[in-house]
């Protein structure tokens, strides 16, 4: 009986234990796929709402992008919302890395504008000090004339439809009646029976009776030259700032989209959310979705070079500075030419318009009662001299303490001069001039992506990524495997040929940038005093430079990396990329050791050339 029993308990056991076996196979394989960390991935990434993933893998699930045998965690209605945050992600990455190169052109665009107003501020002071100390007869009703020739440049150098050339000669056709009734003929006025009409014929006939020489024509010149220079690179800063908001929310193609869900998300429905994607195989996706973005490459480049060379042109030999600070003396030469061929001038006028105050004019002419060491009397008449001839050293000799030298900047506390800033500016241009053509290596770097290691391929977890990795640009997408580019973005199309325009434009009005000299060669010989072989104190230049002007171009950019982190990353100190704010005045710590170094140079240059003498 026992023999009996036995194996039918043996039977039962063994149903038992299989019965048993099978049921935790069963719980540990729904265990390993479960859809739990794909819920936890969709969630910290906030793709969507929560609800849309599964809570364990479906088996005939009906997927466009993610398709695959097997189990999924996926949805359609997951990959809807895997597109739309894919979108988000890429174009916030985008706008990371470009924020960098906005932040630099549209605070150093501030930053030069400001510095262009303060120096026309300090010139009209200059000039109206001149006026009222040197010239008080006609101080008064010429200020006007001087707060209208200088708002008229602060115009042109904002980008306004103004002429230089006009204003200048507007400003002397309204200072002719001036110097004529107060300097030439003080007095004269005083008879005149119509004294509106009166000024209204000298105004006219300024231009042709010359009477301030060469200096109107000479400072239009000047002035058109260097501010010229000045108001095209304002331009082209706000030029670069359109092409930035154009390319920094660019819209994505559909394929774009498709092959970044396939890249970033469809790992997931697999449940690897840790997976990362391929190095080829990620430039693959960013050079086709930014294929558009990447043909700004080209103008991009001469347009940085345009920049540089603008740059050059206006600070280079502290042009700009110069040419708005020698208003002043342009307006005193003229001065004293017009009283020096008052004899000229007079007989010319009284013709023209009549102003004949019926005393005779022939002869001695009174000149202006400012010129305190020299009053013209019968001994010493004024000689009839073309306005075309050369002053006489004599006259030039008893004239010349009106004549005095100005410094290029008001004081030498003042550390930051448009030169600082120009170095400034180029120092940091120099990590952008590629910056579209990287753009998609840029995205495809740091955390985003694994190399010489297992990773995501698109399709599977593979040792390598494989298939041919193309280049940038259009022409390149043809042999994409990734990501099909059907045709270029036409809002990037119109900025590439808006950019290209520009830079044709710039390169036709300023046909001579490229003959400008290497900027390190500009800023050669400098001193702590501020002298340059450029321009010292003898030319008007007292206290031009500063100590920050001695740090080489050369020697900053070449420790700098082409590109810094995104904003928010691990400090200042590992983004040395990102330009500081700029300010207008003021010094900066960084390079305040040049000053030692500057001064040991400058003394073994003097042991030197004491040695050899």
């Amino acid at each position: 009986m026992s023999r009996g029993i036995c194996p039918r308990v043996n039977y039962c056991g063994s149903f038992w234990i299989v019965s048993a076996v099978i049921f935790a196979v069963n719980a540990i394989d729904v265990d390993g796929y479960s859809c739990h960390e794909v819920r936890t991935a969709f969630q910290l990434r906030q793709v969507g709402p929560l609800h849309r993933v599964p809570e364990t893998p479906g088996t005939d699930v009906d997927l466009l992008v993610c398709k695959h045998q097997g189990p999924s965690c996926c949805t359609r209605k997951m990959e809807e919302s895997y597109q739309f945050a894919v979108k988000r992600e890429t174009q916030h990455n985008i706008h990371s890395y470009s924020y960098e190169l906005e932040h630099l052109i549209s605070g150093h665009s501030d930053a030069f504008q400001d510095m262009f107003q303060y120096l026309l501020s300090f010139s009209q002071g200059h000039l109206s000090s001149l006026l009222e100390g040197t010239y008080p007869s006609l101080s008064r009703q010429a200020l006007p004339h001087v707060n209208q020739l200088f708002s008229s440049l602060s115009l042109y150098l904002r980008g306004a439809n103004v002429s230089v050339e006009v204003s200048v000669n507007q400003f002397f056709n309204n200072l002719f009646p001036l110097a004529y009734t107060r300097l030439i003929n003080p007095g004269i006025d005083s008879g005149m029976t119509s004294a509106s009409e009166i000024g209204d014929c000298l105004r006219m006939i300024r231009q042709d009776v010359n009477p301030f020489g060469p200096h109107p024509g000479v400072m239009a010149q000047e002035l058109s030259g260097a501010l010229g220079a000045g108001r095209q690179l304002g331009l082209a800063l706000e030029e670069g700032l359109e092409v930035m908001n154009a390319t920094e929310y660019v819209s994505l193609s559909k394929e774009c989209v498709k092959g970044l869900v396939k890249m970033v998300y469809c790992s997931h429905c697999r449940g690897l959310t840790l997976i990362k994607p391929c190095v080829g195989y990620c430039l693959n996706v960013m050079r086709g979705c930014l294929a558009s973005v990447s043909e700004l490459d080209q103008p991009w480049r001469r347009y940085t070079v345009l920049l540089e060379q603008l740059t050059h042109a206006m600070a280079g030999h502290h042009s700009l500075e110069l040419a708005l600070l020698g208003v002043r003396g342009h307006v005193n030469e003229a001065l004293l030419y017009a009283q020096l061929h008052g004899p000229l001038v007079t007989a010319t006028v009284d013709k023209v318009c009549g102003l004949s105050t019926g005393e005779p004019t022939a002869g001695i002419q009174p000149t202006s009662p400012e010129v305190t060491t020299f009053t013209a009397t019968s001994d010493s008449p004024l000689p009839s001299v073309a306005p075309s001839q050369p002053l006489p050293e004599q006259w030039r000799g008893q004239l010349a303490h009106l004549r005095s030298s100005f410094p290029l900047k008001p004081s030498k506390n003042n550390k930051h001069s448009l030169r600082t800033l120009s170095r400034e500016f180029l120092m940091y241009l120099q990590r952008y001039k590629s910056f579209f053509a990287a753009l998609p290596e840029m995205l495809c770097e740091g955390e985003n992506v694994v190399e010489d290691t297992t990773c995501w391929s698109g399709d599977n977890v593979v040792e390598s990524y494989t298939g041919r990795v193309v280049g940038n640009g259009l022409h390149a997408q043809r042999q994409n495997p990734e990501v099909k580019v059907r045709s270029p973005n036409p809002t990037l199309a119109e900025v590439k040929e808006r950019l290209e325009h520009f830079n044709q434009e710039t390169q036709e009005r300023f046909p001579k940038l490229g003959q400008m000299e290497a900027w390190d060669e500009l800023g050669s010989g400098e001193t702590d005093e501020g002298s340059t072989t450029d321009c010292d104190d003898e030319d008007g230049c007292q206290a031009s430079g500063d100590g920050q002007d001695k740090i080489s171009h050369t020697e900053t950019s070449s420790e700098a990396k082409p590109f810094g982190k995104r904003p928010g990353g691990d400090g200042p100190h590992e983004n040395p990329s990102k330009p500081p704010s700029v300010k207008v005045r003021g010094g900066s710590p960084s390079t305040s050791w040049a000053r030692p170094w500057s001064l040991t140079l400058l003394f073994a240059a003097l042991c030197l050339q004491w040695t050899l003498f």
